[in-house]
């Protein structure tokens, strides 16, 4: 029984350290990830893909036409919208249009960090 607790007294330590480790490694990721700005993924005088929802009323291919937008493709299914490479000028005119619900810049997705 001694040899038992003896050697479950040794490991106790290590099992704590592994522990506390473990733990504080997610908290300061997050920490670090929550003080980082969102960065675009294209210039300021580029054009980026994104991904514009508009109301199930409203035609998203007249919406893409009133900014002089040529959707690449035109959702139906899942969502309600369309997909085309944007300006700033043109985002900027989108997002004050009746009738639009989100125009979010397509890109990729991961389960670390924060999505933009």
């Amino acid at each position: 029984m001694r040899i038992l607790l003896s050697r479950a007294g040794r490991a106790l330590p290590a099992a704590v350290a592994v522990l506390a480790a473990v733990t504080v490694l997610p908290v300061a990721a997050a920490a670090a990830a929550a003080t980082a700005a969102p960065v675009s993924r294209a210039a300021a005088s580029d054009e980026a893909p994104y991904i514009v929802t508009v109301h199930k009323d409203v035609d998203p291919a007249r919406v893409a036409g009133m900014v002089g937008a040529s959707p690449d493709y035109v959702y139906s299914t899942a969502l309600h919208g369309f997909s085309a490479r944007l300006s700033p000028g043109q985002v900027m005119a989108l997002r004050v249009i009746p009738g639009v619900e989100s125009v979010h810049e397509d890109g990729g997705v991961s389960s670390f960090g924060t999505a933009d």
